[in-house]
């Protein structure tokens, strides 16, 4: 099959990989669309600690069923599908109590497997979600991202008529707006970037600059309470120690941003029993892509709107253009 390669990091090529075929309790997936996320931006710029070349990037994976292995139910070849990139073990102890997001033994389509960035792609059955009737295969594509922002809304337990603070405004911190405000809250959000912010309020959300007077800003805005919800996705450690100070006496923070392995970050001791807060890591998602996919279908979520579709065969020229020009497109999809 033909398939865009990474070869070495910033080298990456079209060419021909092995097809695959569907074993026991498998699908084959046709692939349309698929999106381009910070983790493959990662293993393009060689900053992905797991990827080992030659691979196959792509996990946010939308495309037809092309065949079905032995044990296979319920699903028919011609179904427009999603699929669902993180596999767990299934017998570690996050497996275990329901967290197969984070298996200890995790694979990750498109990281550890090869992905989406190809004519065909194989998944477990239990890894492939059906898309709704009215959504196109690049819309559908954006059911993972989506569902990360449902995972971490859950954690937080983000309900109507909430108050939340998103810090970051990049391709997740865009989805968690969509999603916080379609669960009835009142959404703010605050980056770096000025055009980030700018489209953030398109999407319906506050927006606040990310500086010096941010904690003075957020406490006349809550009478000095602070934020009932902080989520952090901006992957810096400053926004995550800032998190404590923002958050309400009570209140709930969402750590979704990453950090390079041993980084450190520091908060203050006392704030944890004085403000009781609770924290919360958040991790890709699980039992999450049906909401996501019926908050799309609904018409609940825009941000597939400004999204920027490329052939996929033009992907290593894309990937050359973004990683120079990082903020030139909100969103990347490569579509077959």
């Amino acid at each position: 099959m033909k398939a865009a390669i990474f070869d070495a990091p910033q080298k990456m090529r079209v060419g021909e990989w092995d097809s695959p075929s569907a074993g026991t309790d498998e699908v084959v997936v046709r692939v349309k669309a698929t999106g381009i996320c910070a983790g493959d931006m990662y293993i393009y710029q060689g900053r992905n600690p797991y990827a080992h070349y030659p691979v196959i990037g792509g996990h946010e994976i939308a495309g037809y069923v092309h065949s079905t292995g032995e044990g296979v139910t319920g699903i028919q070849v011609g179904e427009l599908v999603v699929v669902e990139p993180f596999i767990g073990c299934g017998k570690c102890y996050a497996c275990r109590v329901g967290k197969p997001n984070c298996c200890i033994n995790l694979e990750i389509i498109g990281i550890h497997r090869p992905g989406g960035f190809a004519e065909y792609v194989v998944a477990p059955a239990r890894n492939i979600h059906k898309v709704p009737p009215g959504l196109s295969p690049a819309w559908a594509s954006f059911a993972e991202p989506i569902a990360i922002a449902v995972q971490a809304t859950r954690r937080g337990e983000v309900h109507a008529g909430d108050t939340v603070l998103i810090l970051g405004a990049g391709p997740i911190g865009l989805a968690l707006i969509e999603v916080a405000r379609a669960k009835g809250a009142h959404v703010y959000v605050t980056d770096v970037v000025q055009d980030r912010l700018e489209f953030a309020r398109t999407l319906g959300a506050e927006a606040l600059p990310s500086d010096d007077e941010l904690l003075d800003r957020v406490m006349e805005i809550t009478s000095g309470e602070g934020m009932p919800c902080v989520i952090e996705a901006a992957g810096n450690a400053r926004a995550m120690e800032a998190t404590v100070d923002l958050v309400a006496h009570g209140g709930r923070i969402v750590i979704v941003g990453l950090l390079k392995k041993g980084q450190m970050i520091q908060i203050p001791g006392l704030d944890l029993t004085r403000k009781e807060m609770t924290i919360h890591g958040s991790r890709a998602s699980t039992n999450c892509f049906p909401e996501a996919l019926q908050l799309l279908a609904e018409g609940k979520i825009r941000y597939p709107k400004v999204a920027t579709e490329f052939s996929m065969w033009d992907a290593p020229g894309v990937f050359e253009e973004m990683n120079a020009m990082p903020g030139k497109y909100h969103k990347g999809v490569l579509v077959i």
